[in-house]
């Protein structure tokens, strides 16, 4: 009896969590909604058919004071009255337009963004997760019911990460009518926040910024997984990838429910490898995709590159075959994507400090496997 009130406390409290946690998003949401009509940032606002005069007036004063530092107190007021998430000292929200513009580029450049869950949030995110070993079976109408084991629960809340870049310019240039600052911005954010966010989701450490899915010290042999680490299975040669039976091995220690969705990971040069592999028959294993826009295939799965993850050696990890919306979350803050102005530091140039929040990590252990070049 102990152990059933034991059971039902902690199912409270893990309950309770959740409440708190899915309140706080729904809060979330209902800001993001409004700020759909009035957005002056951020990660949710939608552009609709165009900007809004409140979007348009905000970029010309945020262009206006990126160009020159002026009338800094006009564009503060557009904020404060338009938005909830206005900080005076965390600088000024970047304009609508062109934080969509750095989203999209982000989508096109970073490979996780587009195969992983995305998620925001105002502030931390967490949900509690079942780390399995729930157990149950048949029983008739009156027949007794024995007492089951309790799934266990774990709570699922990567920490909210800093990702900051600070592109300089000259004031000359910023002086020159003709120079087109918002696209410099974009391109010179989204530059650095492509290539720290890419690295971050497939080799983070965790320490500053978000773990990855490659975590080499949470790794387990024969496919086999326990919550806090993934399997993989290995290739058959201590240095090189030339078997198709090795990515077939791959491919099926995925369970079928994670397999369906399925979607190979890995760098070009590992591609390149792949694509002289032949099968039996003398046939190359390699599909690639017959109409725009389709996916190259791999034994009937999509595959997708990342350069950040490891070439083909001894003792690496250089393919992943996950149900990567299921396997990995990534958290975009609500708050948005600030910028602050900096001419003194270095006279005669600006710098724009830019800063963005955000979180990820694994969020099932079980749906995601490597390939380990080994004997």
């Amino acid at each position: 009896m102990k152990k059933l009130q034991d059971t039902i406390e902690q199912i409270g409290e893990a309950f309770q969590s959740f409440r708190i946690g899915n309140d706080e998003r729904l809060n979330a949401l209902e800001k993001a909604q409004a700020r759909s009509k009035y957005p002056i940032g951020g990660g949710s606002a939608s552009l609709g058919e165009g900007p809004t005069a409140a979007q348009a007036e905000h970029k010309s004063k945020f262009l206006a004071w990126a160009r020159k530092g002026a009338d800094a107190d006009g564009l503060r007021k557009i904020e404060a009255s338009l938005s909830t998430l206005s900080d005076p000292d965390g600088g000024y929200l970047v304009p609508v337009e062109i934080e969509k513009n750095i989203e999209r580029l982000a989508l096109d450049s970073v490979a996780m963004r587009r195969l992983a869950r995305v998620l925001t949030s105002r502030g931390e995110y967490s949900r509690p997760l079942s780390k399995g070993g729930a157990t149950g079976g048949w029983v008739s109408e009156k027949e007794t019911r024995t007492e089951t084991d309790t799934p266990k629960l774990v709570l699922f809340s990567p920490p909210m990460c800093e990702l900051y870049a600070e592109p300089m310019v000259t004031q000359k240039l910023l002086d020159m009518s003709n120079f087109d600052i918002a696209s410099w911005l974009v391109e010179e954010i989204c530059d650095v926040f492509c290539e720290k966010e890419g690295a971050a989701f497939v080799s983070g450490n965790g320490v500053g910024r978000p773990a990855g899915i490659l975590q080499t010290d949470k790794m387990i042999a024969n496919a086999s997984w326990t919550y806090g680490k993934t399997g993989f299975v290995t290739s058959g040669h201590a240095t090189l990838l030339s078997s198709v039976d090795s990515l077939i091995n791959l491919q099926h220690a995925l369970k079928p429910v994670y397999r369906q969705n399925g979607t190979f990971l890995m760098n070009d040069s590992t591609l390149a490898k792949i694509r002289k592999i032949k099968d039996g028959d003398g046939d190359y294993i390699w599909r690639p995709g017959l109409t725009e826009n389709a996916p190259d295939m791999l034994l009937g799965r999509p595959v997708a590159i990342d350069e950040n993850m490891a070439d083909v050696g001894a003792d690496a990890y250089p393919i992943c075959f996950a149900d990567f919306s299921r396997a990995y979350t990534i958290i975009d803050d609500l708050s948005g994507t600030r910028l602050l102005r900096d001419p003194f530091t270095e006279k005669g140039s600006v710098a724009f400090y830019t800063i963005k929040r955000l979180a990820a990590g694994i969020s099932n252990w079980e749906a995601l496997k490597f390939l380990k070049i080994s004997a």
